[in-house]
């Protein structure tokens, strides 16, 4: 499916007080609209608009993004390099891109902008809500900012509000940004090395020891002192990103991912989640080590109308990018259940 562009040509303002001075969201639907079936898919970090590229077996007939059933919408979230506006945008007010000058940004910044989308297409609410990783801070968020959009909610492989162990994380990836001389200069391609090794660092939290040490073993030469398979996929990984990714966007993106706290100005994290008012799915994956399976129970305990469910896996957090047909399972019932008098409203 083609990218779709939606274009807000007024002022956009932020959290942290500044302004962005127009908007544009890039976005991909899939299926057909009937008032009723919109399924609202929040992507991950440096995942683009078309679920169908980053999200294998999702998007397909009898999979719980069936797009003859549904009508399915992702937006690319403000600051990414995807279309949306971001630090490649030109600014109106120089003329050039941001690029380093691009404002800091908050999850809830991102889900503002992307409820204007909705108003947009017309969507008033969504049968479901979906996200993982920060998509998941996104899915939370979208249900809180304005509560009855969701009808469901999908949580998968999130938290309520960012920890301090994976905030070390982004802080260890935008340093290694920032140790490239080249950023901070007026260039599309600036900070790439450091964004290299940022990446090769975000990926250690992202599959963990189970995934690597299954994966990337030394089978066929029990004698090896250099050249490990670890090595290179490190490197390989950290030049992929590179490929297809900016480190201006990846910086600020990750200052945002840090930003999430459903509780802030809502009176604490327990009671924003008490406010939650649809049936949440909450999904967890055994060997994540960013988001550990204690954040997903956190979450069954505190919203009110929620079922826990535990994908096994060995692939760490990046398990529900992997394990579709385990997801499938958890999934499809849960978003094809009839919706009850209440949630139909």
């Amino acid at each position: 499916m083609p990218v779709r562009h939606f274009r807000y040509d007024r002022p956009f303002a932020l959290e942290n007080g500044e302004q962005l001075p127009e908007l544009t969201i890039a976005y991909h639907t899939y299926g057909k609209f009937r008032g009723d079936n919109a399924i609202w898919v929040c992507h991950a970090l440096t995942a683009n608009s078309d679920v169908a590229d980053w999200w294998p077996r999702t998007v397909e007939q009898g999979r719980f993004l069936d797009p003859r059933r549904y009508y399915i919408v992702c937006a690319n979230i403000i600051g990414s390099h995807y279309g949306s506006t971001g630090p490649l945008s030109t600014n109106p007010a120089t003329g050039s891109p941001y690029y380093g000058s691009f404002p800091f940004i908050t999850v809830r910044d991102m889900v503002r902008a992307h409820l204007l989308l909705a108003d947009h297409l017309g969507i008033g609410s969504a049968r479901a809500v979906i996200g993982s990783s920060i998509g998941g801070f996104q899915a939370m968020e979208m249900a809180l900012a304005r509560p009855g959009f969701a009808r469901r909610l999908v949580l998968i492989a999130t938290a309520a509000r960012s920890q301090p162990w994976a905030i070390a994380f982004n802080e260890s990836q935008r340093m290694a940004i920032e140790a490239d001389d080249s950023y901070g200069r007026p260039d599309e391609e600036a900070g790439k090395k450091g964004m290299r090794v940022s990446r090769s660092v975000g990926l250690l939290s992202y599959r963990g020891w189970p995934a690597y040490n299954a994966t990337q073993q030394e089978n066929d030469n029990l004698y090896k002192v250099a050249g490990f398979r670890a090595t290179t996929y490190q490197q390989y990984q950290g030049d992929k990103l590179c490929r297809r990714f900016n480190a201006y966007s990846y910086y600020r993106l990750t200052q945002a991912f840090d930003s999430h706290n459903v509780g802030r100005y809502r009176g604490g994290v327990e009671s924003a989640l008490a406010s939650i008012g649809c049936p949440t799915m909450v999904v967890g994956i055994s060997s994540d080590i960013i988001f550990p399976v204690s954040e997903q129970i956190f979450l069954y305990r505190h919203i009110p109308d929620c079922r826990l469910r535990l994908l096994d896996s060995t692939f760490g957090h990046d398990g529900f990018l992997v394990e579709h047909d385990k997801l499938n399972a958890i999934l499809k019932p849960f978003i094809a259940a009839p919706l009850s008098e209440d949630e139909s409203r």
